[in-house]
């Protein structure tokens, strides 16, 4: 009897994996077991499946079977889903700022949104993160493509996991998501409409500092006056003679073009993604060497040889490297199942280069796909950390003006531990659009530098900049409380 009773429950224990996904319980550079359910795996997309999309899948930490379920979409495109899992929503954080060296250290974030949510932090297209496709012709793919993809994923990934099918579902990400994710919410929509199975529990979705149209670019000088960071003549000047459209600049016009020239130096040393942080070059890696343990890329060599070296050593930038020694070490891809002789070149947490080689931008405006779900009844969330000059908070407030819906809430601070911590209006569509702000918090001036990431506002990034208002931020709109 007792013979039976361990096969029958070894044999839900297998069940309970799907195929092509493991239950990651160790990973290197953590001390312990991990505190949280981790799932990694592959799921094939299209007839032949030549495309096979990575994912970490965390269960909610509070109540899985009747949390919602979210689905985590980084930007780029081409950046990988390890950016939300370990920086900005998931139960990860490196716990070191520079490289040493060795294995990074990972810790648990305290403010991780899997408190709540489960959470599928998808590597999307091809080439982003750990996946990968079996052909050079599978990785080539529109956006409009791309998109389909994830939907397509979404509902294999259901299908192996039916305890989630009924769980409030929503779509979350930032950045260049602003494009993507309205237009997977409408597939999603349209499919439900279709009586598609699984029929998916859509109940909304999330966006952080979103590009939704090309016209933001005409929002930064207005953002950067307001900043400070250009003088009122060379604002007064712009707009009266570039007649505020920066992106359709008259060649034949040359004072335009000789201030937005002017305008473009002035702000090249500015951090455009979190203007109070230092400028340390970027993250975003291409054509790495070999990397392990014991090496330091050269790229990183060269930045902390350009700018000054304390600085940029405990800068968010370097941080964000950590990820590179980290993923790209043989234990920790074994760690995570990731398949053998998949990845043909050095992980990058960025891989910014499939925009030239196999991703085809189609379209960048998706406000047609706002209105069309919201009318649908969808909820949404829309914010923006106010320090970001890459998505400037007014091209969204911009955007959502446009929409014309009437405000039910209108304009007012948020607050958290009785301090504000942005400002916050609900429209009758269902959005709720919120402002990350910053919150100085007041620390002696020597370690106030290997502190800043625990001082300054949001930036491009919000939940990264701001983890502890994101958290409170979302955990509020998703349980459909005022902010």
């Amino acid at each position: 009897m007792f013979h039976l009773l361990f096969l029958v429950t070894f044999f839900l224990h297998v069940q309970s994996v799907p195929q092509n996904s493991s239950i990651v319980e160790f990973l290197p550079g953590f001390d312990g077991p991990l505190p949280f359910y981790l799932e990694t795996g592959y799921i094939g997309i299209g007839k032949s499946e030549e495309v096979q999309l990575f994912y970490y899948f965390v269960k909610s930490e509070s109540d899985p079977r009747k949390d919602p379920l979210l689905l985590w979409l980084s930007g780029g495109p081409g950046c990988s889903s390890f950016t939300g899992l370990a920086y900005e929503v998931g139960p990860l954080d490196f716990g070191q700022k520079a490289y040493n060296g060795s294995l990074p250290i990972l810790v648990s974030s305290p403010y991780s949104w899997t408190k709540f949510a489960s959470i599928l932090f998808l590597e999307q297209p091809a080439n982003t993160g750990f996946s990968y496709a079996t052909t050079s012709e599978a990785c080539k793919c529109t956006d409009l493509q791309a998109c389909g993809q994830v939907y397509e994923f979404l509902r294999k990934w259901l299908v192996n996991h039916p305890e989630f099918i009924l769980n409030p579902f929503y779509v979350s990400g930032d950045s260049y998501s602003g494009i993507t994710v309205p237009v997977i919410v409408q597939l999603i929509s349209d499919g439900i409409e279709a009586g598609k199975e699984p029929l998916i529990n859509l109940k909304g979705y999330s966006l952080g500092n979103p590009k939704t149209f090309p016209g933001e670019t005409n929002y930064q000088i207005p953002y950067c006056h307001g900043m400070g960071l250009i003088s009122n003549e060379l604002y007064e000047s712009l707009n009266e003679i570039c007649k505020g459209d920066y992106l359709n600049i008259d060649p034949t016009n040359k004072l335009c073009v000789e201030n937005f020239k002017m305008f473009k130096n002035l702000v090249s040393s500015i951090n455009d993604q979190q203007i109070l942080e230092p400028f340390c070059g970027t993250d975003s890696e291409e054509n790495l060497p070999q990397l392990s343990s014991e090496s330091r890329s050269l790229e990183e060599d060269f930045i902390f040889q350009k700018y000054d070296d304390f600085i940029c050593r405990e800068s968010r930038v370097a941080k964000r490297k950590l990820s590179t020694y980290w993923a790209n070490d043989p234990r920790v891809q074994e760690a995570l199942h990731v398949r053998k002789g998949t990845i043909r070149r050095p992980w990058a947490r960025c891989r910014q280069s499939i925009m030239f080689t196999s991703y085809t931008v189609t379209f960048m405006n998706s406000i047609l796909y706002h209105v069309n779900i919201s009318s649908k009844g969808y909820r949404s969330l829309i914010y923006s950390g106010d320090h970001d000059m890459v998505v400037p908070f007014q091209s969204t407030q911009a955007w959502i003006k446009y929409l014309n819906y009437s405000i039910i809430d209108d304009w007012r601070p948020w607050t958290i531990d009785g301090q504000v911590a942005g400002y916050t209006r609900s429209f009758s569509n269902h959005m709720t659009y919120a402002t990350v702000k910053a919150r100085i918090l007041y620390t002696r001036l020597y370690i106030y530098i290997s502190r800043f990431s625990n001082s300054l506002g949001g930036g491009h990034t919000s939940p990264e900049y701001k983890r502890k208002e994101s958290f409170h931020m979302f955990k509020r709109w998703i349980a459909q409380q005022p902010l």
